[in-house]
C-alpha cells in the first residue's frame, strides 16, 4: 500500500513537473505574423532556429497574405509583425497597432516570363515592359489575392500608366493564391507573372520560365518588422517580441539574414543598420 502510495504522489509530481515545463515553454514563446514570401523561400525556417539557439525563445509563425497578417495582428493574434508592404505597415503603426517599425531587409521583384519572350520585354524597365504586354495581350497572371506582391504589381501597373482595372481582358488572369501558386500558374500558361526573387529561386521546377525584367529600382522590395502594441493588447509578450525585433535588426541577425542562400544565391538583403534601424 505504501510502495502504491508513493508511485502515485512520484507520477503525480512527474505529471505537475510536465505541466510546469510546458506553461514554462509557452510562456517563452511568441506568435510571428510574417508574409508568405518570407515563409515560401525558406528563411524563416533557417532565420528561426537560429533565433531560438540564442535566446530560448521558441517562435510560431502564421504566414499569410498581407492584408491577412495585418487583420490578424489588429485581433491582437501575434506578437511581431514581418512583412512586405510599407504603406500598410506605417499605417498600422500610425493608427496605434504596431509600436514602431524598422527596416529589415529587402530583395527585389523580378518580371519573370516565358524564355522567347512574346512580348519582348526583356530588359531592365519594367514599365516599358508592363505596357508592351498590355498592348500585345500576352499573357499575365496576377496573384489577386490582396498580398504585398499583388499590392506592389497594382502599382506598377499605375507607374506604366495603365488602368488595369479597365484594361484586363483574357490575357490577365487571377491566381488568387501565393507565390509559388502564381509561379505555378505561369508556367501552366506560358505567361508572365511578378515574383519576389526570394520565392523565384526557391521555386523548383521552372519549366519554360525565366527572368526576362530586373535591376529597375522601382522594383525594390522592402521588409519591416514591428512589434504589435501591447497597451492596446495586454497578451502581447512585450519583452519576448522585443528581444525578437531587436535580434533581427542587431549585427548578428544582420549576418544571419545575410547567410541565407539557395543554390549559393543570397535571396535576402540586410539593411537595418543603414535604414537606421
Amino acid at each position: 500500500m505504501v510502495l502504491r502510495r508513493l508511485s502515485f504522489a512520484f507520477a503525480l509530481l512527474c505529471g505537475l513537473a510536465a505541466g510546469v515545463a510546458a506553461s514554462s515553454a509557452e510562456d517563452r514563446a511568441i506568435v510571428l505574423a510574417s508574409t508568405t514570401s518570407a515563409h515560401d523561400s525558406g528563411l524563416l525556417d533557417y532565420l528561426l532556429p537560429i533565433f531560438t539557439a540564442r535566446t530560448g525563445i521558441d517562435v510560431k509563425v502564421i504566414a499569410r497574405r498581407a492584408d491577412e497578417v495585418l487583420d490578424g495582428a489588429r485581433k491582437g493574434e501575434a506578437d511581431v509583425v514581418l512583412m512586405h508592404a510599407r504603406p500598410q505597415e506605417e499605417k498600422f503603426v500610425a493608427d496605434g497597432f504596431g509600436v514602431k517599425r524598422f527596416d529589415v531587409m529587402y530583395n527585389d521583384y523580378l518580371l519573370i516570363g516565358p524564355k522567347n519572350d512574346p512580348a519582348g520585354v526583356k530588359g531592365k524597365d519594367i514599365a516599358t515592359a508592363l505596357k508592351a504586354i498590355e498592348a500585345k495581350g500576352a499573357p499575365f497572371v496576377t496573384r489577386g489575392d490582396r498580398s504585398g506582391t499583388h499590392a506592389a504589381e497594382l502599382a506598377l501597373w499605375i507607374v506604366a500608366g495603365i488602368d488595369i482595372a479597365s484594361a484586363k481582358g483574357a490575357w490577365y488572369r487571377e491566381a488568387g493564391q501565393g507565390m509559388t501558386a502564381a509561379l505555378d500558374a505561369a508556367r501552366a500558361a506560358n505567361a508572365y507573372v511578378l515574383s519576389d526573387r526570394g520565392t523565384w529561386i526557391s521555386f523548383g521546377d521552372r519549366g519554360n520560365l525565366d527572368v526576362v525584367v530586373e535591376g529597375d529600382k522601382r522594383l525594390l522590395n522592402q521588409y519591416g518588422v514591428m512589434l504589435v502594441n501591447p497597451e492596446k493588447y495586454p497578451s502581447v509578450k512585450k519583452e519576448l517580441g522585443q528581444t525578437f525585433v531587436d535580434w533581427l535588426i542587431s549585427p548578428d541577425g544582420q549576418a544571419a539574414i545575410a547567410g541565407y542562400k539557395v543554390d549559393g544565391q543570397q535571396l535576402f538583403f540586410p539593411n537595418a543598420v543603414k535604414s537606421g534601424g
